[in-house]
């Protein structure tokens, strides 16, 4: 626990990972009931005051009796070993940096993150200013050689935080596309993650060119970058040495490290099968796909779909009943992007499986999916493949799968009885 000059509250490791129970909540940032983002990009360095804090909206000292406010984090940075291949790994911190407060819990990233107050530290005086001060001093201390300057803006207006979130998917978007065309056929080398341990001490993640993490916020090049600044973090190189399984996607130098990594609970897991020893899934993946054995097909839930789907849960209940250091068959969290990722689910059938998904998602995919179909012969999958409105469980969407002549319905059978 360390005390940090302008900043009156205990900090450091030992808090990672800290719960804020309902009984202590002061406020929340994101979750289910309201909307927050992170985004932290690259500015001329005459363009920035350093150290500034600028609030916008109301301060959780000005609330009265608000459980829940939208909330935006936009950190601007200069520097002249500044590269735009840091900024999705210094945007990551954010995590790390916030964690670290005796008093507040920060879950996720981009523009799913959750960030809860207690009582206990409101009462101290705590602010969002302090929010600031915090990551201004930390990102300083931690990347001096990268980072000249910083200033922070805080939103907590909903237009304000509406705005924000516009104008920064298309910059999450961009970032992930810099893989495009990258295989992992092509490489020996993938990433691990372990940003999640802070509260799931065992989980790992395996990051390759064609399996962006889970959580939506890093792929390979951003850990490549991770690693290049910070040797000891998050985001390490797994050779992957001999192969033991190319379809299911396993290797024994992968094996090995997750192994270690994980102090034995997971000895092993595959990248691309559902059915197969899957990755194991945290709470904070951006999709998770599931078997439906009737429509001998899968389905997949949206971390923004709160309605029922097809497998009798909604998204929440999913995830709460597959979240661990375990794998589970039949359930494999995954991010937006992977969906149209060559190596998706490519041993177990690929894209050809998909026969229901949230109607927001089929559309906010929709051009890169239909790309995808083409290069895999099957240009009129898209439309299908059902959503809420066909139905929201496997009887009452099979009739309409049938009705199309859906590919999943002739394949190989994904349960053998």
């Amino acid at each position: 626990m360390s005390k940090i000059p302008g900043f009156p509250f205990s900090y450091g490791n030992d808090f990672e990972g800290e719960r804020i129970r309902p009984d202590n909540l002061y406020v929340e940032f994101g979750g289910e009931s309201s909307r927050m983002v992170e985004w932290l990009t690259t500015a001329g360095i005459e363009d920035i005051e350093d150290g500034k804090i600028e609030i916008t909206g109301s301060d959780i000292n000005d609330l009265s009796n608000k459980a829940a406010l939208p909330l935006a984090i936009v950190i601007e940075v200069a520097g002249n070993k500044m590269q735009p291949d840091y900024e999705p790994v210094l945007e990551k911190q954010i995590h790390r940096i916030l964690n670290r407060i005796q008093g507040v819990m920060h879950t996720g990233q981009r523009d799913m993150a959750c960030l809860r107050i207690s009582k206990s530290i409101e009462k101290k005086g705590f602010t969002l200013r302090h929010i600031g001060v915090i990551l201004c001093q930390k990102l300083h201390e931690d990347f001096e050689r990268i980072i000249d300057k910083i200033q922070i803006k805080i939103y907590t207006e909903e237009n304000s935080v509406t705005e924000i979130l516009n104008e920064v998917k298309p910059v999450y978007t961009q970032r992930d596309a810099r893989i495009e065309g990258m295989t992992d056929e092509e490489i020996d080398t993938f990433y691990s993650c372990t940003i999640c341990q802070s509260f799931m001490p065992y989980h790992i993640c395996t990051i390759s060119p064609e399996r962006s993490s889970p959580c939506g916020s890093y792929n390979w090049i951003d850990c490549q970058a991770s690693y290049s600044i910070d040797p000891t973090g998050p985001n390490k190189p797994i050779i992957k040495d001999n192969p033991i399984d190319l379809r299911l996607g396993q290797w024994q130098g992968v094996n090995d490290f997750i192994k270690k990594s994980s102090q034995g609970k997971t000895e092993y897991y595959n990248l691309y099968s559902i059915m197969d020893k899957p990755m194991p899934t945290c709470e904070w993946v951006e999709c998770i796909s599931v078997v439906l054995p009737l429509c001998n097909g899968i389905m997949i839930a949206d971390k923004d779909y709160t309605g029922m789907t097809p497998c009798g849960m909604d998204f929440k209940t999913i995830i709460d009943n597959t979240k661990g250091e375990l794998d589970t068959p039949g359930f494999m969290g995954h991010s937006r992007y992977n969906i149209t990722q060559r190596k998706y689910l490519s041993a177990d059938g690929g894209i050809k499986r998909i026969v229901w998904m949230p109607k927001f998602l089929k559309i906010d995919i929709r051009d890169k999916f239909s790309n995808t179909v083409d290069k895999a012969g099957i240009q009129d999958l898209f439309d299908r493949i059902a959503d809420e409105n066909t139905g929201t469980s496997e009887e009452e969407i099979l009739p309409f799968l049938k009705a199309v002549n859906h590919p999943a319905l002739s394949m190989k059978p994904l349960i053998q009885l």
